[in-house]
């Protein structure tokens, strides 16, 4: 469930990414809080702690856990045969001590003369979070994104306007790590038209001078953030309020590439036009979780937004099209049904049939962005932009999101005689695709146009994802065996959308999660 790796650094305190500890026998501690193991410890093995004044410091081959009021715990773990193992501890519902390896043979001193056993220095990413062994079951997980994302803005803190001629985030518009490329032009007549949403937020004004309402029309992220800033710029300045004066264009009178075309890009001032407010307005946009703001005119500032499926809403993670591998041959990925077993990876990294539980995310007739990853032998994989691939790396595999890959890293592909072969990535590329299927398997992994893939996404670690679906994983496999037919959700023959577990599981995870794990 966590990586570990030796690192070559004194020991730091606890929930630091390295932590250290020590295995003891000596009798004085008296024994501690319940000790989870998977697999079990020894019987004999068991967890010791120690408190005292604030002003009293852990030794070096203590674990400083957690401080509480005028106190603090060290923790020990105690081994009487020295034997190994993994384990964690939790004192009184709060979690206190990430996990660790504990190796046999290991020896070394204490200050005291007596006989330790050394715990392995680790690294942890579940000791980032603050509350590590529940977000292992809340933090994590949803598969092709139930999710629009989160606002930047974490608590009250100082905030700079930006400058005439400044962008935030520091890169091209279309960039996958801004607002992205774009997906096309949206007329009236157009199959995405229904996707464009009305604001008729009285906060906001909006100027309209073409008098058919296209500047009202958005998607429904741009729209969300919209309402956000709105409130934003009250507060800011009461008796001002927010201004359009372009919102979705039909007209043709931006560039080629513009994301007007699409709904997801406005120009903005506040209802006094006071231009000295511009640049507050646009930090105020960014704040508001926008993701590219462009001071871009004396006379406005330009703002727009990812694509709802590059963040996650509705989206699926493989189009109509992909072939999978069953016992009895290679299927598309829309034919597949829960029970079929299709190739995947074990944990030791060989190649297997495991069981499709349930889908996490199903909808044959939506049209969504798509990004293509090319290795040198031909392969080509088809996902959304963040989709966990898995990648060769030096012992074994590493997760990455789609849209992270880069050229040169290398993807694994499905070899001659079921044997996973490296094949470095040549070329990636956004595309347009219909149709997005997420099946969820036994194993956590699939094999997808002969390129290897987590079933997960938005999160950046594989094993952690794998972890909180486990009760999903659980809850089909049941129904399944007992003839129910699945766990509900997105999983029936005629169902569509977002699981809703993973869809709750991921909105628990925005709370929980620390923002480097998830995807933006």
């Amino acid at each position: 469930m966590c990586h570990s790796r030796r690192v070559a650094t004194a020991p730091p305190s606890m929930c630091s990414r390295e932590f250290y500890g020590r295995v003891n026998s000596l009798k004085h501690y008296r024994p501690g809080v319940l000790v989870q193991h998977s697999p079990p410890l020894a019987s004999a093995d068991t967890s010791t702690r120690r408190s005292f004044d604030d002003d009293d410091v852990c030794s070096q081959r203590e674990v400083r856990a957690t401080r509480l009021p005028g106190r603090v715990v060290c923790w020990r773990w105690r081994s009487a045969r020295g034997g190994g193992g993994w384990a964690a501890a939790r004192d009184a519902g709060s979690v206190v001590l990430a996990l660790g390896r504990v190796p046999a043979g290991s020896q070394c001193r204490s200050d005291r003369g007596a006989r330790w056993s050394c715990v392995e220095r680790v690294w942890s990413d579940v000791c980032e979070m603050r509350l590590s062994l529940v977000l292992l079951w809340l933090g994590a997980a949803a598969a092709c994104g139930p999710s629009r994302g989160y606002t930047r803005r974490q608590g009250a803190r100082r905030i700079t306007p930006l400058v005439f001629g400044q962008h935030d985030p520091n890169i091209s518009e279309n960039r996958n790590t801004a607002s992205g490329p774009p997906e096309g032009r949206i007329t009236r007549d157009d199959e995405r038209f229904k996707d464009l949403v009305p604001n008729y937020n009285p906060d906001i004004d909006f100027r309209d001078d073409e008098g058919t309402g296209a500047d009202r029309l958005m998607t429904q992220r741009c729209k969300e953030k919209l309402n956000t800033l709105a409130i934003s710029v009250m507060n800011q300045w009461p008796g001002v309020r927010l201004r359009v004066i372009e919102g979705w264009d039909e007209e043709n009178s931006h560039l080629e590439q513009s994301l007007h075309y699409e709904g997801r890009a406005v120009d903005l001032t506040t209802s006094d036009r006071d231009r000295a407010k511009y640049g507050m307005l646009a930090r105020l946009a960014v704040e508001a979780g926008f993701d590219w703001v462009f001071y871009e005119s004396r006379s406005y500032i330009h703002c727009s937004v990812k694509t709802e499926s590059s963040v996650g809403t509705g989206a699926g993670c493989f189009p109509e099209g992909s072939m999978v591998y069953t016992e009895k041959g290679p299927r598309d990925i829309a034919t597949i049904q829960t029970g079929d077993r299709v190739l995947a990876a074990s944990d030791d990294g060989k190649m297997i049939y495991s069981e499709v539980l349930t889908f996490i995310d199903r909808d044959p007739n939506t049209t969504r962005a798509f990004i293509e990853v090319t290795a040198e032998n031909g392969v080509t994989i088809t996902t959304t932009p963040s989709h966990l691939l898995l990648l060769a790396a030096a012992d074994g595999w590493r997760e990455a999101f789609a849209a992270h890959v880069q050229v040169g890293d290398v993807l694994l592909t499905r070899g001659a005689a079921d044997v996973f072969r490296p094949s470095r990535v040549v070329a990636t590329r956004m595309t347009s695709r219909r149709g997005v299927f997420a099946p969820l398997t036994k194993a956590g992994t699939i094999i997808v146009d002969d390129a290897l893939a987590s079933c997960y996404a938005l999160v950046r670690s594989h094993s952690l994802a794998h972890a909180a679906m486990a009760p999903l994983r659980w809850l089909a496999g049941w129904a399944g065996a007992g003839g129910a037919g699945g766990a509900g959700g997105a999983e029936g023959a005629g169902a569509r959308g977002v699981h809703w577990y993973a869809r709750a599981l991921y909105s628990v995870g925005e709370f929980v999660l620390p923002a480097s794990y998830r995807y933006r």
